[in-house]
């Protein structure tokens, strides 16, 4: 980016107010075209659509438009190529863009910024670029619940243990836990949705705050950038960053869920656990431990959540005390949103090349499902079902059969018969038949339950449901 000062006193596309340039320190604090370079696209697309509604409705001519719509072509060429002349004295993205165009065209360029501010056209360019966002993270997330499906379809009825408090609970299928995420991601792909219907209204036209005195058609440019329709109103149209906030919003959520998964790679793949294991391809060494294999790809996943959340919270507090309707503090609004943007795309490519590369080792997990009295409340449901106890009663007897194992060290099948009716007489042979990994898994047939049958439904509903 060039860092030389702009050679007149003053930006010229302030106009004649302004005599004297500004200090070094105002230019840098007021620059934005660092990072809102990003917006380069957009700023182009709303000017094209822009100019073809001013020629429409006869307020510049058609040679004027014609000229507009081939330098902006060609700038947005120079843009891709890399050749475009950046200077900072220019502050933006959009006076960059306005003031190339003037020089490529002369007073057709002039033209262009009829009938419409800086403020409407920041707020139009933002809308598109989140818009664009929401539509390739919703691709993103397509992606990686499709490999979860995948994984879950083939490990349906393949046990593991299923945790409370990071305790063994109850056994589950591998494939039934991942099916978890994908209804998790989901509700994340709804809440983009949602968020992308309501902000597809069209700020342009309402010029600084008040609207314009030119004859303009809004539903025409509204429809040329693919909006649902133009903003109501003037003042909401500009000064509004609710659809910023909201995306960053979904992002922080669906940034949690993923940092969730991941801390769960790093349990599984620990030492103590060993139910997975990843390849070269996501894991890192030590540069002085030469046996070292770390999980970093999951590890960097769930720190970029503090980066996604941060971001939320960044943008609320720069727009809590805001009166309408534009300040310069909404000059703010883009860094977060593109620095969230960036780090829920990165984590959400890096999970699903993580769930297509692990390798689960199920006999670790069988090991581990049946272990902690696992089928401690298969128990309590069997004397339930078949000897009419109350759960309450079946409760408590089932935690003094979980004492008395524990106390010989072996688990609840472990115990003979005769210890058994020891707690409670009316227990028969037939209570063994319910206390394996296997048949836990398979009575959990419910409605949402962890049974193979059921796992295998669901993940092939979500597989067809994401082709």
């Amino acid at each position: 980016m060039t860092k030389t000062p702009d050679p007149s006193p003053a930006n010229e596309q302030w106009g004649g107010r302004f005599t004297e340039g500004p200090a070094a320190v105002m230019r840098e604090i007021n620059a934005s075209i660092g990072f809102d370079r990003r917006l380069w696209r957009q700023d182009i697309q709303g000017s094209l659509a822009h100019a073809a509604m001013l020629a429409r409705t006869g307020i510049i001519g058609a040679e004027d438009e014609r000229a507009i719509r081939e330098g902006l072509v060609a700038i947005g060429e120079e843009i891709e190529a890399g050749r475009f002349p950046f200077t900072e004295a220019l502050e933006d993205i959009h006076m960059n863009i306005e003031a190339r165009i003037v020089e490529r065209v002369g007073d057709a360029g002039r033209r262009l910024h009829t009938a419409r501010s800086r403020n409407d056209q920041v707020a139009t360019d933002f809308r598109l670029w989140v818009r664009d966002a929401i539509d390739g993270i919703g691709a993103l997330l397509v992606d990686l619940m499709r490999a979860l499906a995948d994984r879950a379809l083939a490990h349906a009825a393949d046990p593991m243990p299923g945790f409370t408090h990071l305790q063994t609970a109850q056994p589950i299928t591998f494939g039934h836990h991942l099916l978890a995420y994908v209804e998790m991601l989901a509700r994340d792909r709804g809440r983009l949705a949602d968020c992308r219907r309501r902000l597809n209204e069209c700020p342009l036209g309402a010029a600084a705050l008040a609207g314009t005195s030119f004859p303009i058609d809004r539903a025409m440019t509204a429809e040329a950038l693919g909006f649902d329709r133009p903003m109501a109103n003037s003042l909401d149209a500009v000064s509004d960053r609710d659809f910023a906030l909201e995306f960053l919003g979904a992002a922080a959520i669906s940034a949690v869920h993923l940092s969730r998964f991941a801390e769960e790679i790093v349990i599984w793949r620990s030492a103590p656990y060993r139910f997975i294991a990843l390849s070269d391809a996501f894991t890192t060494g030590s540069s002085i431990m030469p046996q070292k294999r770390n999980p970093d790809a999951a590890e960097l996943v769930r720190a970029k959540t503090g980066r996604v959340a941060g971001a939320l919270m960044a943008l609320l507090i720069v727009m809590k005390g805001l009166p309408l309707a534009y300040a310069k503090d909404m000059q703010e609004d883009k860094q977060p949103v593109f620095d969230a943007a960036d780090a829920w795309a990165l984590s959400l490519a890096a999970a699903a090349g993580m769930v297509r590369d692990l390798r689960p080792d199920f006999s670790r997990m069988r090991q581990w499902a049946g272990a902690g009295f696992a089928t401690a409340t298969d128990l309590a449901d069997w004397l339930v079902r078949s000897m009419g106890l109350p759960f309450r009663t079946a409760h408590r007897v089932t935690g003094r059969l979980v004492a008395k194992a524990e106390a010989r060290e072996v688990d609840l099948a472990g115990l003979t018969l005769a210890e058994m009716q020891a707690e409670e007489p009316a227990i028969t042979e037939e209570v063994f038949s319910v206390l394996s990994v296997d048949a836990s898994i398979a009575s959990r047939a419910s409605y949402g339950g962890t049974a193979p049958a059921n796992v295998a439904r669901e993940a092939a509903r979500w597989r067809a449901a994401l082709a």
